[in-house]
This record gives C-alpha cells, structure tokens and sequence, in this order.
C-alpha cells in the first residue's frame, strides 16, 4: 500500500474510531434511560404516548447497532488492507464517498444499480 492511501485510511480509520465512539456512547445512554424509566401514567393516553415514546427510541437504537455493526466492518476493513473496495465490482470507491461514508461498501455506480434493482422490484408490487 502507498503512503497516499496510509495517510487516507489512517484518517478515514480516525473519522470512523471517532464516530464508533460516540454512537456507542448514545445507544448506552439511551439504554440506560429505558431500563431505569419507572414513570407509570394514571392516565391510559398519557402511558400510551410514553410506550409509543420509547417504542421509537428502541427502533432508533436498532438502526444505530445496525451502524455500529458498519463501523465495526469498515474499520476492519481497514486493518485487513481491503477497505476502500467496491464489493459489487471490486473497483476503488472514490475518496469523495469514502469521506461523506466511510462504512459505505459500494461505489457510487454499484449502489445507483442496486437502489435502480429495488426500485423496480418495489413497483412490481
């Protein structure tokens, strides 16, 4: 590997350490105020708006495990020497996508076929 693309992966290494971090200090934060959220309503609509509350909260803390997962895979990546590889067609990703997300997989190319592919299969429904 060049020195360009040490430089480029030790800060894209850095950005996704950096973000890794304070995603994971979120979703303990939050974790902790599900389980030590005791508030009982009185009132059967008031409950009903907390548990929707914290329902949603659950789902967010879902799609943020889901991006830590990606994180956790880039920076892995990283140290294996193959990040930056388009996993459609193995091509270099651009350092553009690379710094906008770095836990993307695919290039820009790759991943307009795939939304292309789902949006077809969508309107088949």
């Amino acid at each position: 590997m060049n020195t360009v693309n040490t430089m480029k992966n030790e800060k894209l290494k850095s950005i996704l350490t950096e973000r890794r971090e304070k995603l994971s200090k979120e979703i303990l934060a939050a974790t902790h105020e599900i389980i030590n959220d005791e508030e009982v309503f009185a009132d059967s609509v008031d409950q009903a708006a907390a548990d929707t509350g914290r329902s949603l909260t659950v789902q967010m803390q879902n799609r943020e495990r889901e991006s830590l997962a990606k994180l956790d895979i880039a920076l892995k990546k990283i140290e294996e020497g193959s990040f930056g590889a388009c996993e459609g067609c193995s091509e270099s990703i651009s350092d553009a996508r690379l710094l906008a997300n770095p836990a993307t997989t695919l290039c820009i190319d790759c991943q307009t076929e795939l939304e292309s592919e789902r949006q077809r299969f969508n309107n088949r429904r």
